[in-house]
């Protein structure tokens, strides 16, 4: 066993008023490791139409860190690929458009697609193309029997959410053109368990991946990986680059360096998985120190971020309302609602011009983003921001 985090329910699963009156679903939450290639996944899980539905409450485009990340990559690929009017452009797991609006704005033809249908609409009113499918090998040779094979397929934050991930791999190689590329970008598993990331660890995310089992992945699929970048994003990333196996693009030595580096670290060895629970609990029974500490000298505390990763950490240290009263977050879809499990009531970002003594950032990945934005809401002498992952402490 790779780490156990008890029963939780769906951490994207916000509650309103009227859902707490009713029993939520609580599953159990650990992570295995195959001793053969290596992909870790979780034990039991929820069925993604339950998880990605109609009322699906992340939106990319909240993050303004993330828009900027997004238009890097798409100035990037269409130069790097020379895409344009006469190409074609897939996204999966569109979301609300934050990405391919960059492609509509350089007048290149795109298709996103998206299973829910809050996101979508949002795309859509961008004058983005959606489908609204979940897409694996059957969707991939549809859309290729129909003519829309893609020069570009891009995969952003989508490759660890699907249950199987053999039949996503097998969609990608269907829709493919002979000479096209695939980029995902997917939370890299190395920097999970180097710096002790377990509140990443939820019912929404299936796999958790290194380049060693993406490499096996695709390769069964008749694909290959020839390029990847190690990105800060997400506490850590991967983007990887494939084609067809028979592609004759040149493999670049990242991707050998980055097989190495694995391995330099230990994940191919069962040590490194057996030790990562303790330090789980570490961090665990450190925040819940602080925060009792602190309403023992009666400082206030309150939240910011009502992120799927702040979920897992607080169901898994048992953190209600008492010793967290609120969150807040600048997602509307989020506002009113109540984070599953512990029932703290998410508000608006205005509910902290009470200027509270400490506010703890759950999504630390973009802690330096948050920080700017609540200058203007909090007295920086009076209240201090914090993190609790991997341990707590203080934004400098």
């Amino acid at each position: 066993m790779f780490v156990d985090l008890g029963f939780a329910p769906p951490s994207n699963a916000y509650l309103t008023a009227d859902g707490l009156k009713k029993p939520e679903l609580y599953f159990p939450l650990k992570l295995f490791v195959c001793e053969h290639c290596w992909l870790v996944q979780t034990e039991d899980y929820t069925s993604a139409e339950s998880l990605f539905n109609k009322d699906y409450a992340y939106f990319s485009s909240t993050s303004h860190s993330w828009l900027e990340h997004a238009k890097r990559y798409s100035q990037m690929i269409i130069e790097r690929e020379n895409l344009g009017a006469d190409s074609f452009v897939i996204e999966i797991a569109a979301n609300d458009g934050y990405l391919l609006k960059n492609f509509v704005s350089a007048d290149i033809p795109c298709l996103g697609i998206e299973p829910t249908d809050s996101t979508a609409a949002a795309a859509e009113k961008l004058g983005i193309p959606v489908m609204r499918e979940f897409f694996g090998e059957k969707l991939g040779k549809q859309l290729a029997e129909q003519g829309k094979q893609a020069d570009l397929i891009a995969g952003n934050n989508v490759y660890a959410h699907v249950p199987d991930i053999n039949d996503f791999t097998k969609g990608i190689k269907a829709v493919l053109k002979t000479d096209g590329i695939v980029t995902l970008e997917f939370p890299h598993l190395m920097r999970l368990i180097e710096h002790v990331q377990f509140d990443t660890v939820y019912h929404e995310h299936f796999s958790y991946l290194s380049l060693f089992t993406v490499n096996q992945i695709f390769a069964k699929a008749g694909l290959r990986i020839f390029d990847v970048e190690e990105l800060p994003t997400h506490g850590g990333s991967l983007r990887i680059f494939g084609c067809h196996k028979e592609n004759t693009r040149e493999e670049l030595p990242s991707v050998s360096k980055i097989l190495d580096d694995e391995k330099q670290h230990g994940l191919r060895d069962l040590k490194i998985y057996s030790e990562f629970q303790s330090k789980a609990d570490h961090i665990k029974n450190e925040l819940l120190t602080f925060l009792i500490t602190q309403k023992e000298q009666g400082k206030t505390v309150a939240a910011y971020g009502a992120a799927a990763k702040g979920n897992t950490l607080l169901n898994y240290a048992g953190i209600k309302s008492d010793l967290l009263p609120f969150v807040c977050d600048a997602a509307t879809s989020k506002q009113g609602k109540f984070l599953p499990g512990s029932h703290i009531p998410i508000y608006p970002p205005e509910r902290l011009k009470d200027q509270p003594d400490y506010i703890l950032i759950f999504p630390w990945n973009i802690a330096n983003e948050i920080k700017s934005q609540l200058a203007t809401i909090i007295a920086q002498d009076k209240t201090q921001l914090l993190v609790a992952v991997p341990e707590i402490r203080t934004l400098q």
